[in-house]
């Protein structure tokens, strides 16, 4: 028997190549009707059998476009029809405006590049090559409806066969914005320093010219999707080392891209699941385990792993065809400033940096820069989400569906917004962090572009508590300029709420145990937080035990001088003189009897730009002094924990019966008993990785080991874990270990950073659950 059905999809359905994915499963599946775009997203009328319309229906959740994202599917029987169509059609949009939503960038599918290497294609070597399920979204668009008037496509109009596959319901560019073809589209050139275009070489193209500037050590400035990177052969020592000293990048790692996983695999240890990661539509840059052969020394210092992507786009397949090792692909910028997206500004600020530029005529609207991830505890995870990831939608469970738009403004470091909208979150793409005045400009500016592409007015406004954060503070302008209320969040809580957000825990779900760990977050007793254990709900919290509070002398210095919080900790968990004298042949204090003690004790007894702190950053910094690693001074935020964990790495398996003592006193974990073991094992000539195999034991075993208790104390059968220490693979596997072997259920992120890059969604959350 014929039924028929009204379907009716919402959600990132729309310039995404829904509607002729929809028409080639009709005709598949045997369905008659039709499917058109609508103000709530795409609607279709089907009719067939009840086997054929539950296939369809089943289909199109699972066979839906790459970049679509299905938010729900409602299915409702229609009447019998005299007359029942006997094809199956795309009509044109109706039921009023059409807001398409905005999709990520994506990488090219494999459609378009088979058109890219086929010389008989008219697509052959075109470097901008997309369809719709491929190529640039959110970094070409500038406002709503998504049509090709609104993005920087806007001034390369359609040749002749362009416009017929554009308007061709059955062809996979039908209404692809960013068509293109090397007649009407972008073009690519190659420049020197001066701007001065160069002429090929004898049968070499622009992308094949600059592949041999790389090959010979030069450095290269190429414009992509969401900004410019600079370039330069990851195998050669010297234009390796020469790019950082011109960068001012000494320490942190550089960014690879390999052809394929083949030539990753040459490099490093990959996993299927890490293989499945580079290969994504996202391809994000994927932390890898090194091993096999080398590359240049400076690539990754003083660290065991590499990360590597694919190329995401034509121009950077065509490229990496060239070359027969990876190359170095890094952000277009001086290191901690925001990544250069224009062509004059990429001569203004990179001309100190690189000989020779490749470049294109299709304006970056949205700055975004590369997202990271990698495999902890069986999971993909990320440590930066941005292209090929942002603005993806975020369902919250259906009883947070509230009709109060919700800004939550993150934090100051690793910085995104969020927009809660009609029971959906959009976070923005990671934008850093927001000291540095570009990146803070940038901030503002994307703020401006959601709120118009998202047709999004806020209600309420909500902030970190920490009141210097640059964040809290435009927040609170706001909220007084737009007379709306403001709300103030607590930096763990929002933590942990993210997490149990993006898991879909509901509102009236039973408290978790929530273990977050990080650098720093501003407390309820006006002193610095990050060693936290709160008993929460989306509610609220109570902080039930916490890390053994110390001063971090000289404030954010102990930040970037990692021996300061040696010195903290020491002062604070042993008596100093015994330290001084049981311990005085030590390294490390041979180097702190350098420093001026006295003052520092003094600042650290009358709390003189020390104030106190529970932060597991401080004293994973603090160990890492110890035992000789950034102990001067950290080149880049998390340095010294990320060396340490690498140290550790080689000798965690056969140290898990040798961690250190500590103590669980007034519901604070105190170090005293492990800081004596450590400088003992540093007395004893104890292998420093061997040492920090045992602390990472210590800490994992301390925060397991309490949060069983806590849980057993307060009835509690589910810990969340969350924060930027928990990026450290050895302790979050550990830890998640332990405490499911003692029966908890553990959550950890997985949808966003466990890092602040998660920490928006948290606190928008907390409002809507105030205010649901």
């Amino acid at each position: 028997m014929i039924r028929g059905e009204d379907i009716r999809v919402s959600g990132v359905v729309q310039g995404v190549g829904f509607r002729p994915a929809v028409w080639h499963l009709a005709r598949e599946c045997s369905i008659t009707g039709q499917v058109w775009n609508d103000a709530g997203g795409v609607s279709i009328q089907a009719w067939g059998s009840q086997q054929a319309l539950d296939e369809f229906v089943t289909r199109i959740q699972s066979e839906q476009p790459a970049l679509a994202q299905i938010e729900k599917l409602v299915r409702t029987q229609l009447k019998q029809a005299e007359d029942v169509p006997d094809d199956f059609q795309i009509v044109l949009s109706r039921g009023g405006e059409v807001r398409p939503g905005v999709a990520s960038d994506a990488a090219t599918c494999y459609e378009c590049l088979a058109e890219v290497m086929d010389s008989f294609d008219r697509r052959y070597r075109y470097p901008f090559t997309n369809c719709t399920h491929c190529g640039p979204r959110l970094s070409i668009i500038s406002a709503i409806p998504y049509d090709r008037a609104n993005t920087s496509m806007a001034t390369f109009p359609m040749c002749d066969l362009c416009r017929q596959e554009y308007e061709n319901p059955a062809d996979r560019r039908f209404h692809a914005q960013p068509n293109a073809c090397p007649v009407c589209g972008p073009q690519l050139w190659l420049e020197d320093v001066e701007g001065k275009r160069l002429e090929n070489a004898a049968g070499c193209d622009v992308i094949q010219t600059a592949a041999r500037l790389i090959q010979h050590g030069s450095i290269v400035a190429i414009k992509g999707i969401g900004g410019i990177h600079l370039a330069c052969d990851a195998g050669n020592d010297e234009a390796v080392d020469r790019l950082r000293q011109r960068k001012h990048r000494y320490h942190k790692p550089l960014a690879m891209m390999a052809l394929d996983v083949a030539m990753v695999s040459r490099y490093a240890d990959v996993s299927a699941a890490e293989a499945d990661l580079l290969q994504h539509r996202s391809s994000p840059i994927v932390v890898v385990n090194a091993s096999g052969e080398s590359l240049a020394s400076g690539i990754s210092p003083g660290q065991d792993t590499l990360g590597f992507m694919l190329p995401y786009t034509p121009m950077h397949y065509l490229l990496l065809q060239e070359m027969d090792r990876p190359i170095v692909l890094t952000s277009g910028n001086r290191s901690d400033e925001p990544q250069s997206t224009d062509n004059s500004e990429a001569h203004r600020r990179l001309g100190q940096i690189a000989d020779y530029y490749l470049l294109h005529d299709r304006d970056i609207v949205n700055r975004l820069d590369d997202s990271v991830m990698r495999v902890m505890d069986g999971e993909q995870r990320f440590l930066r989400r941005a292209r090929g990831y942002a603005p993806q939608l975020l369902l919250l469970p259906d009883v947070f569906s509230n009709d109060k738009n919700i800004l939550a403004m993150g934090s100051e470091l690793k910085n995104t917004f969020c927009m809660l909208k009609e029971g959906r979150a959009i976070v923005s793409q990671h934008m850093g962090d927001l000291e540095d005045a570009a990146t803070f400009r940038d901030y503002r500016n994307n703020l401006d572009l959601y709120q118009q592409l998202f047709e999004f007015q806020p209600k309420l406004i909500v902030v970190d508590r920490h009141p210097n954060y640059l964040s809290t503070q435009l927040g609170r302008s706001l909220a007084a300029e737009l007379n709306l209320p403001l709300l103030e969040t607590q930096h763990h809580h929002a933590h942990i709420v993210s997490c149990m957000a993006e898991h879909g825990l509901p509102i009236e779900t039973r408290k978790v145990l929530g273990v977050a760990l990080d650098g720093l977050g501003y407390g309820d007793d006006d002193t610095i937080w990050g060693g936290e254990f709160l008993l929460a709900d989306y509610l609220g919290y109570e902080r039930v035990a916490h890390f053994q509070q110390v001063p971090m002398l000289g404030g954010s210095q102990a930040i970037r001088e990692p021996w300061r919080n040696t010195l903290a900790q020491l002062i604070t968990c042993l008596d100093w003189e015994q330290v001084t004298e049981m311990y005085a042949d030590l390294e490390i204090m041979h180097f702190l009897q350098q420093k001026p003690l006295s003052s520092l004790r003094k600042m650290a007894e009358r709390r003189l730009n020390s104030p106190l702190t529970s932060s597991a950053g401080r004293l994973f910094d603090a160990v890492a002094a110890a035992v000789g690693i950034c102990r001067e001074q950290a080149g880049y935020e998390g340095q010294a924990a990320i060396e340490l964990e690498v140290l550790a790495s080689s000798c965690f398996a056969d140290q898990s019966d040798n961690s250190y003592l500590y103590k669980l006193h007034n519901s604070a974990l105190e170090w005293g008993m492990m800081w004596q073991g450590l400088l003992d094992d540093l007395r004893s000539g104890v292998e420093p990785a061997v040492i920090a195999a045992r602390f990472h034991h210590t800490v994992a075993i301390a925060v397991s080991s309490t949060a069983m208790q806590l849980c057993d104390q307060h009835g509690v059968e589910r810990v969340v874990l969350s924060g930027g220490v928990f990026q450290n693979r050895l302790l979050l596997e550990q830890t998640s270990l332990l405490m499911q072997q003692h029966g908890l259920e553990v959550l950890l992120p997985t949808q966003l950073p466990a890092n602040d890059g998660g920490l928006s969604l948290g606190q928008a959350v907390i409002a809507l659950a105030t205010n649901n």
